[in-house]
Parts: structure tokens; sequence; C-alpha cells
């Protein structure tokens, strides 16, 4: 399915990006502090409890919130239905942009952990809090350590947690869904979990991928249906990882027709 283009970044009068520049200045040392501080309260409640389920609780009603309110950006969710809060869940989304990450957290409402690059480990506080919560990191360049974190994935989905990977591998640079990698995919089937598409429309528009030029606007996100895993084998990850795929886009195509 062909979608179409959508530009990483507006051209705008030059009026315009002096007037934000401040406020985006403001903007980032407001979300820095905004992370800081609640990572800090986040991991000093999870020693307190020695529990990993409060922090992402925090994440998904307190912190999410607040960074998108800073924004500001309203969320718009379609497709919670298909979604029972109980079950585990193995989500795949496009991704255009960092806000994309706050979004998710406040809109899908399951203890949510991400499949995330290695790199991000080496950032302060940030890399701290992930580990804690027993994010799993993933280096393609290793495929060792790759396979390890397919492996490790599949054991946080089958101790209760609902994992979100980016199949794309990172963030699109037009808007369009790029082509879904497919070795994180096993980690459902090990797991024997439903794959859950998800679509947003929207982000690269609020924060594009060319620094940190943010702008008020409205992310609609859409949940698919669940694609069952069940009774599947590693062979079957290319055609779920299409399948997947042709959803995300049609979801996508969805919310671009409003």
């Amino acid at each position: 399915m062909s979608l179409p283009q959508e530009p990483a970044a507006t051209t705008e009068p030059i009026l315009s990006r002096l007037f934000w520049f401040p406020v985006n200045l403001l903007q980032a040392v407001l979300v820095v502090l905004w992370t800081a501080g609640g990572i800090t309260l986040t991991l000093i409640v999870c020693a307190v409890l020695r529990r990993k389920s409060p922090g992402l609780t925090l994440a998904r009603r307190v912190w999410a919130p607040g960074i998108l309110l800073l924004g500001p950006v309203r969320l718009r969710v379609e497709g919670r239905e298909h979604l029972d809060p109980s079950r585990v869940y193995f989500f795949v989304a496009n991704h255009q942009s960092w806000v994309d990450i706050p979004a998710l957290f406040k809109a899908l409402p399951v203890p949510l952990l991400f499949l995330a690059k290695r790199e991000l480990a080496r950032i302060p506080f940030l890399g701290s809090y992930m580990e804690a919560m027993g994010m799993v990191y993933v280096d393609r360049a290793d495929r060792g350590k790759a396979v390890r974190a397919v492996s490790q994935a599949a054991q946080r989905l089958r101790e209760g947690y609902s994992i979100l990977s980016f199949p794309e591998g990172t963030r699109s640079p037009d808007g369009r869904v790029q082509p879904f990698k497919t070795a994180t995919f096993a980690a459902a089937l090990e797991a024997g979990v439903p794959v859950v598409p998800v679509a947003l429309e929207g982000p690269a528009r609020i924060l594009p991928r060319d620094g940190f030029h943010a702008r008020p606007g409205v992310i609609r996100l859409k949940i698919g249906e669940p694609l069952p895993a069940a009774g599947l084998t590693r062979d079957d990850r290319a055609d779920l990882a299409r399948r997947a795929q042709e959803e995300v886009e049609g979801l996508l195509a969805d919310l671009k027709a409003l």
C-alpha cells in the first residue's frame, strides 16, 4: 500500500522560527527536568517496593501526560476496545518522532516495555531507568547479542509485561512506513502472545527529526486487532511481520483519510 509522502519538517517564515526558538528552549529544559525528576522518583519507588510495575504505571499516568502537556499535544486514540488490559501483547508501531514514546505510554492501557537501541543505555538517567524497568536493548550490529535480546524479550512477555517494538528500526524520514525488520517478531512467537499493530499520525509534524523544533498539535493513534501468534514457529516470522506491516499501513491510511 502506497501512502502519500509526508515531509519530515515544515518550512516556516523566519519570524515564526524566531518566535519559537525561546519557546522550544524552555520546553527542552522542562522536558529534561520533568524526565529527570520522574526517573528519580521512579527509581526510589521501585527500590522501596522491589517491583518494576509501579515505575511503568508512573510512566503511563504521570510522565507521559506531562510530556504531552508541555507540547501541548492532544492525543486521540481509537481501537482500545481491541485490547484486554489483563492480557499480554507484542505491539508493533510505525516510528515518526521521539514523541511517539510518551504517546504510546499514555495510549496503551498495559504495563509496557520497549525494545530499544543499545545506544540509549548510555544516556544519563534514561539508561538507569531503562535498566531498572527491564527494557530490552537490541544491538543489530551484533547477531549474537540480537538473538539474546529476542530471548530476553520473550522472557519479559512470559513474565506478564507487554512489549512494544518499532520494526522499522528508526524514525521514518518521510512519514511513510518503512520495511519491517523481522527479527524481533520471534519474541512474540516464542512467548505465543498476539501481535498488535498500532499506527500513529501527526508526530512528525509535532517534533520533526531535525532537532528540537516542537510545535503544538494532535497525535491520532489507532490500535488494530491482535494477530494471533500461538502455534506459529520462527519460520513464520517473515509472514507475521508482513501481515503486521500491512495492518499498520492500513491503519495509517485510515488516519490520513480523516
